[in-house]
């Protein structure tokens, strides 16, 4: 790892996030005979996290990946709340357990790890590499390629409608997370977030049902929810833009 590392910061993030990516597909793969969903999934993602975490640790690499406290002031935290609210809205369509007992926790598991593999990986590793030479592409780069990095669930069962609806959102997310840590200087937060925000649909009603409930076609409703995300967190990465400077505080 030292070695691609120190040849090419970039080189080293693709290397990484291909791991990443084909890992946790072959795991999605192996569990589905298994029985136990989400079993061989959560085991990868564990290991991997703890690999990644120590090797960034051992390197003396936490503070430049941001795996920092913030360092602006506490009576600022209101500003997380419509990554909250994005996160958590979900749950306003209703809750619904979404697997057994068992599975849920290895799900939530494997999600926190997720939420901390795919900030270093994307917000970390290739952000931080391509910004030495250009921030602006980095910004750019970093957050298309997390949403298109989605597009392995196609793989995964899911219908191609949603995949694209899940593309679209992830890249705005990506968009702000990416602000946010370039702007924050920690990471912490981004990795709260995405796992929440994943973690979270182990609870939430399919969207299906939700718009059922609501009288609306699915594939419209979603696409409804989708664009009220991206107002929202477009609004929001321009308040970071503007607004958060640590340099400030």
């Amino acid at each position: 790892m030292n070695k691609i590392y120190r040849k090419n910061e970039v080189t080293f993030a693709i290397v990484m996030i291909v791991i990443y990516v084909i890992g946790t597909m072959v795991s999605e793969t192996i569990t589905a005979g298994i029985g136990i969903q989400k079993l061989i999934p959560a085991i990868f993602h564990v290991l991997f996290t703890l690999i990644t975490a120590v090797w960034i640790a051992k390197n003396g690499l936490t503070e430049k990946y941001g795996l920092i406290l913030p360092k602006y002031k506490p009576i600022r935290a209101w500003f997380f709340l419509p990554l909250i609210f994005v996160a958590c809205s979900g749950l306003l369509f209703g809750i619904k357990l979404n697997y057994g007992p068992l599975e849920t926790v290895l799900f939530v598991i494997s999600m926190c790890c997720v939420g901390f593999l795919e900030e270093i990986l994307f917000r970390g590793f290739l952000f931080v590499g391509m910004a030495q030479k250009n921030v602006r592409s980095a910004i750019i780069v970093a957050s298309v390629t997390f949403g298109i990095g989605h597009i392995v669930n196609l793989l995964n069962g899911r219908d191609l409608a949603r995949t694209i609806f899940q593309i679209i959102f992830a890249i705005a997310v990506g968009f702000a997370l990416v602000i946010l840590f370039y702007k924050g200087k920690s990471l912490l937060p981004c990795i709260v977030f995405h796992s929440l925000n994943n973690s979270l649909s182990a609870f939430e009603k399919d969207t299906s049902d939700a718009a059922k409930s609501l009288l609306m076609d699915p594939e419209l409703f979603e696409m409804i929810c989708v664009i009220i995300y991206i107002v929202i967190l477009a609004i929001y990465s321009f308040f970071l833009l503007k607004k958060l400077d640590v340099s400030q505080e």
